[in-house]
């Protein structure tokens, strides 16, 4: 436990020094890596944890980017207050669309939110009157905290970063807790954890929330970062990618739904050149990693560290023989 807090708090230097090494088109890739780790993050609470996939967790992210782009472009609402509105009614939808939904399991619940998330694209693109369809909307405006206005890079950086630490933080103390210890019973054997006491369907119901407003509040952030929303932001293949993102970097580990976010957030940008085949590459790498390391960049990293203090001892000992 105290390793995770440790490794948090050298993670928290290495962000704030992050922006003397990288400026212009950099900061705005360490932007988005901020989003997507919030996504990874928030999924894997409820993949990584709970062991309930979902196929539809961008509806989630772009209902929070709509629901606050509506009330601030279209109504006048401020920001902050629209952030809260749909971070709340994102995680009431979420709430009242648990209890039916995870009464499913494994390829039907997949189903059951992959359905969920193309209904919403639907949605988006068809109520043009709101969300300004296809073409998407435009005119959202900036957070702002007093006079600070968060409208350049550097800014929306630690804005950004900021929530992303938080989400963090929050997914390390619940991995620490009782909860997380419940999630973790229930992703083994659901059966095994109800004859324990652990009252699985509330426990489910609760991470599919969370996990929701935490989604909602990413989009929000989105939506007045980029200032432009499109449905394309919010289908079938992005939560494609958010799922990739949290095996690739490692189910269950909060720094691992980092790593993954930051790897297929550079990795598009290395293949603009083949972008029509992007989702054949997540496709590869999910299933090179699940054959060689099944736990993830997370898992590899720390068996990788492993066997350098392995090899560093049997060194010592070979010596003092």
């Amino acid at each position: 436990m105290k390793r995770d807090y440790l490794l948090f708090l050298l993670f928290i230097l290495v962000v704030l020094a992050a922006p003397l090494a990288f400026r212009g088109y950099l900061l705005n890739v360490l932007i988005f890596m901020g989003i997507n780790t919030m996504l990874a993050v928030a999924l894997n609470l409820l993949l990584g944890f709970a062991g309930q996939i979902s196929l539809g967790h961008a509806a989630f992210f772009g209902l929070g980017a709509y629901l606050s782009g509506i009330l601030t472009a279209t109504y006048g609402c401020n920001p902050w207050l629209a952030l809260a509105v749909a971070a709340v009614a994102v995680g009431l939808l979420a709430f009242g669309l648990g209890f039916p939904i995870l009464k499913l399991q494994g390829h039907y619940l997949a189903m059951a939110t992959l359905g969920f998330g193309i209904i919403v694209n639907i949605v988006f693109n068809e109520t043009v009157a709101y969300t300004g369809g296809p073409s998407g909307l435009s005119g959202i405006p900036n957070l702002r905290l007093g006079r600070t206005r968060f409208d350049g890079d550097l800014k929306n950086y630690y804005l950004i970063w900021t929530f992303t630490l938080a989400t963090m933080l929050l997914g390390i103390n619940l991995a620490h807790s009782r909860i997380g210890r419940a999630l973790r019973a229930i992703h083994d054997s659901e059966v095994a954890a109800r004859v324990m006491g652990v009252n699985a369907r509330i426990l489910k119901v609760q991470v599919f929330t969370l996990s929701a407003i935490i989604s909602a509040v990413a989009g929000s952030l989105y939506a007045h970062t980029m200032m432009f929303i499109a449905p394309a932001s919010f289908g079938f293949t992005f939560s494609v990618e958010l799922v990739t993102m949290v095996i690739i970097g490692g189910l269950g580990n909060i720094f691992g739904s980092f790593l993954g976010a930051a790897l297929l957030t550079i990795l598009p940008e290395l293949l603009r050149v083949v972008r029509d085949y992007d989702i054949v590459v997540y496709g590869l790498l999910l299933i090179v990693m699940t054959m060689y390391m099944p736990g993830g960049l997370a898992g590899g990293v720390a068996a990788l560290a492993r066997w350098i203090r392995t090899t560093r001892n049997r060194s010592v000992d070979h010596a003092q023989d």
